[in-house]
């Protein structure tokens, strides 16, 4: 730029100016989307001029404008992507005025999302048309030709109204899968013996980190406690716990209810739902009998684990979502790994830390806190305050072999207290119907496998729990011994 002397500073000012400018637009240039509010715009009119214009204005502000002059496109481009802003024309025909068009396409709009963000483009003229048109779904009107400006305002508060919806729409969800779990309640664990003093010590570590856990055990031995206590001693605490029992889920059923759905995608799917994933965002998911799953379902979980995102049924747009895993299952995993009942890749994705519970038997100095505690529990349950329970009936209590583990033990209490016509229990009958509390005939009575079991925990306590040792003891190599004390949750 030429400048006089006289005019020096002002020549100094406007070659600051344009300096500034080329900056910005060279950050514009190599950075498209800085400063740019993430959404997906759509805009239908059948005026090329007003879609374009409408583009080169809305292209600087979003990150994703999209334009189309046929409505008839419209249910395609719907099925094929999710917009957060929808801006539709009222009239798309020559000469027609009477706004019948975008009644129609704004009828096909909210019947495929109920909670779509329409703003209606209309004339000076068809204002009542527009108003008209909010009261059937549309939340906003702008009038052409617009002012830039107006036009973005509307857009704006038109996002922040579709995220208030979204946030509403999530926490009702949550509700509903929260009062289906409301009396599963967290409860601390009750024991002193050092079986479970190890898996306490484990659960206080683990529970700090946001590592995946797989919790091993018997039926009956509180797996789900221990889900709950990692969550409640996690990061995650004040976050959702969801629950879903795999055991119980058909494979009809697998995707809709881990992934969730969108409305038509199948006959049942009146309206859009979000799957467990998405309701455990920000929480712990605890998937239990994970060891029932086919070897196909156990691929698609794996690629939710792998990238944390889902995609509903009937949609093709994949969901990010942030969550905590901890995994349960009363099978024998690894043998089912070798024997390709189960995928050996998703195993390593789940057991990052592994939790194996004792069973009742491996713990039997517990059974009388544990009886005790429940006796409270069910005293006041069946208004009998005054009942207590004799020293030598718990004694009877440790000496049988409870196969049906913590929870075996809590029905038997329960039994007892309703049956019981004195103040005091003495009788171990009215806890053990079909067995008596001696260790001999407990023995009698065992499997196998549970004798197996016995039997390789008695050689391990006998050569101090050194596994080279027993292996030796019993005839089998180390592998064969691990292989074993797998199958046994050992």
């Amino acid at each position: 730029m030429n400048c006089t002397h006289g005019a020096d500073r002002f020549c100094m000012v406007v070659s600051e100016m344009i300096q500034s400018f080329f900056v910005f637009w060279i950050i514009s240039v190599h950075s498209p989307n800085a400063m740019k509010t993430t959404a997906n715009i759509l805009i239908v009119d059948d005026d090329r001029d007003v879609l374009e214009t409408a583009r080169m204005f809305l292209k600087q502000e979003f990150t994703h404008v999209e334009i189309e002059e046929d409505p008839n496109k419209i249910p395609a481009m719907l099925r094929k992507k999710e917009y957060d802003v929808i801006l539709l024309d009222m009239n798309f025909s020559k000469g027609v005025n009477d706004g019948e068009e975008g009644f129609y396409w704004l009828d096909k709009i909210m019947q495929h999302d109920e909670n779509a963000i329409v703003i209606l483009i209309t004339a000076y003229g068809e204002v009542d048309l527009a108003v008209k048109a909010m009261k059937k779904g549309a939340i906003d009107f702008v009038l052409k030709p617009w002012k830039n400006q107006k036009l973005l305002g509307t857009i704006l508060s038109a996002l922040e109204l579709r995220r208030s919806r979204r946030q509403v729409f999530q926490l009702k969800e949550t509700r509903t899968a929260l009062l289906k779990d409301v009396n599963h309640g967290y409860e601390d664990f009750i024991g002193q013996s050092p079986a479970i003093k190890r898996v306490k010590e484990l659960i206080n570590k683990v529970a700090r980190t946001d590592a995946d856990v797989l919790i091993l055990g018997e039926n009956g031995t509180g797996k789900e406690l221990v889900a709950r206590a990692i969550h409640q001693r996690s990061p995650r605490r004040e976050e959702v716990f969801i629950n879903v029992d795999l055991g119980a889920l058909t494979e009809t059923l697998f995707e809709s209810e881990l992934f969730g759905h969108v409305k038509g995608a199948f006959t049942d799917a009146k309206q859009d739902k979000a799957g467990r994933f998405e309701l455990a965002s920000g929480g712990t998911i605890f998937l239990d009998e994970i060891g029932n799953l086919s070897v196909p379902l156990q691929a698609k979980l794996l690629t939710v684990l792998q990238n944390k995102e889902v995609m509903r049924v009937g949609s093709n747009k994949a969901v990010p979502v942030d969550f905590r895993l901890v995994c349960a299952t009363n099978m024998p995993l690894y043998d089912m790994v070798f024997e390709q009942k189960f995928r050996q890749d998703l195993l390593y994705r789940i057991n990052t830390v592994e939790v194996r519970l004792p069973s009742l038997r491996e713990r039997i100095d517990d059974i009388p806190l544990l009886v005790r505690h429940f006796l409270q529990v069910f005293r006041k349950k069946y208004q009998k305050p005054a009942l207590e329970i004799h020293d030598g009936t718990l004694k009877k209590l440790q000496g049988y072999h409870w196969p049906g583990n913590i929870r075996e033990l809590q029905h038997a209490v329960e039994r007892a207290v309703i049956l019981s016509d004195k103040d005091k229990i003495d009788s171990v009958e009215l806890f053990i119907n079909t067995a008596t509390s001696s260790k001999a005939h407990a023995s009698q009575a065992r499997t196998l496998d549970e004798m197996e079991r016995d039997f390789i925990l008695e050689s391990l306590e006998q050569n101090h729990g050194n596994v080279t040792q027993t292996a030796k003891a019993l005839g089998l190599t180390r592998t064969a011994l691990y292989r074993r004390m797998n199958k046994h949750g050992i």
